[in-house]
């Protein structure tokens, strides 16, 4: 196996993992506004947010490497 069909497992299995990430966070963002603590609620919101951009990053390396 090359090195580009290793990175092309590595930056899927980021990938992967970091979607996962994402969905907890907007759970457990939920959670938090269900105990009142909007403020603590929207600073995990912003970092589910960031969350998705690496996503995206991820996503546009993984897209850059089969050009």
């Amino acid at each position: 196996m090359d090195f580009i069909e290793k990175a092309k497992i590595r930056l899927e299995h980021w990938k992967s993992h970091n979607d996962h990430h994402h969905e907890e966070y907007q759970i457990f963002a939920d959670h938090l506004e269900d105990a009142g603590k909007t403020r603590s609620a929207a600073y995990v919101r912003e970092m589910s947010d960031l969350t998705a951009k690496i996503s995206d990053c991820l996503d546009n390396a993984l897209k850059d490497l089969d050009e």
